[in-house]
């Protein structure tokens, strides 16, 4: 393994936001001859994805003989940068790194580089600079095909089914993958929205017209709400594509409030993703119609798997080397595959997968 300079004994001025797990430094049997530490940066515990995350990658790495030192930045870059910086000066070994800003961390990463400390950028891609060395996330692009494919299917447009009224919802504007799950959908979409068969009421149709700072479900809520009563009247919306479970139990508040949920009133159809537990069950419900489902305990092991060779000088698994591009350099990366799941394969995938219990769906 690498020298590393030896931790500071006192970290002056921590966070007191940041949530710090420490896992045995003990060897159990992994890969590492003499472990060492590694420092996680998340960027906030209000969305169950991110602690399940944590958790797994700070399993995977003491099965691997490291100490973990996980953060949550709380949706505050920040405090997300104060938090990496901390953690550089405790001589952390490698950083695995989920920015809540992509673009705020040039400087801190410029310190982790003279530190000599590799850096992972996890799920989603960190912007603007030379100091990144590999990206672990899943097919972005995919999601929002999936996304997408969804709402063609159940709407019938390749039978030439419609005119339907669409809304498009996307994530937050410092998160690239938001425009990796956009670009996705809207390469299915929009055909049909330039031959009209789906149609945008709104006239919102552009990337920076439709995102949601920090995927927020009440900003989402409070958006659908003035989309109802400024462009709906007594037309109906038939599909909303929503990036994100958290968004979409949003957007079916301001439906539910407009009436929508009743026989004469259905539900559009919603889309979602993270397979979340109360939009799962919001599935089985009837209301929300689909979400996209990323085992995060496998991209939590390809992580820990990308530290622990790159710590013994290893060429970590990768499957795309140049398609991510951070505006500096394309980022080597390894990309697993989302899954679709709704109310007819919820129990096959999430139950069977072992991700969710059948007691924890009901």
């Amino acid at each position: 393994m690498r020298n590393r300079r030896a931790a500071l004994a006192t970290i002056a001025g921590a966070v007191s936001l940041a949530l710090t797990l420490s896992a045995c430094g003990q060897d159990s049997g992994g890969s590492s001859e003499s472990g060492g530490t590694i420092g996680i940066a998340l960027p906030t515990q209000a969305s169950e994805r991110w602690v399940t995350e944590g958790k797994s990658v700070v399993q995977d790495l003491k099965a691997k003989g490291y100490q973990a030192k996980l953060v949550y930045g709380e949706d505050k870059p920040a405090t997300q940068v104060s938090q990496i910086d901390n953690l550089i000066k405790q001589g952390v070994d490698a950083l695995i790194i989920a920015a809540i800003d992509n673009k705020s961390l040039n400087d801190v990463l410029q310190q982790a580089a003279d530190a000599g400390i590799p850096v992972i950028s996890y799920d989603r891609l960190i912007l603007g600079t030379k100091n990144v060395d590999y990206y672990v996330s899943f097919d972005n692009e995919q999601v929002g095909r999936l996304q997408a494919r969804y709402i063609i299917d159940k709407l019938g447009l390749e039978d030439g089914k419609g005119p339907f009224n669409i809304e498009l919802f996307a994530g937050s504007p410092d998160d690239n993958n938001t425009k990796y799950f956009f670009d996705g959908a809207l390469t299915l979409l929009q055909p049909y929205l330039d031959s009209k068969q789906l149609i945008v009421r709104s006239g919102q149709t552009e990337l920076s017209e439709v995102t949601t700072l920090r995927w927020d479900g009440p900003t989402a809520q409070k958006r659908m709400s003035a989309i109802l009563a400024e462009s709906y009247g007594s037309k109906t919306v038939d599909a909303v594509l929503s990036p994100y479970d958290g968004i979409s139990l949003g957007i079916l508040s301001a439906l539910k409030a407009d009436g929508y949920g009743s026989g004469s009133k259905p539900l559009p159809v919603i889309t979602g993703q993270d397979a979340e537990l109360a939009s799962v069950k919001s599935i089985i419900a009837g209301e929300q119609s689909q979400t996209i489902y990323k085992d995060v305990r496998q991209l939590a092991e390809v992580a820990a798997d990308m530290a622990d060779n790159i710590l013994n000088d290893k060429t970590p698994r990768l499957n795309s080397r140049r398609a991510y591009n951070n505006g500096v350099k394309p980022v080597p990366a390894y990309l697993l595959q989302p899954t679709s799941v709704d109310k007819s394969n919820y129990d096959l995938v999430l139950v069977a997968s072992g991700y969710y219990t059948a007691a924890e769906l009901k």
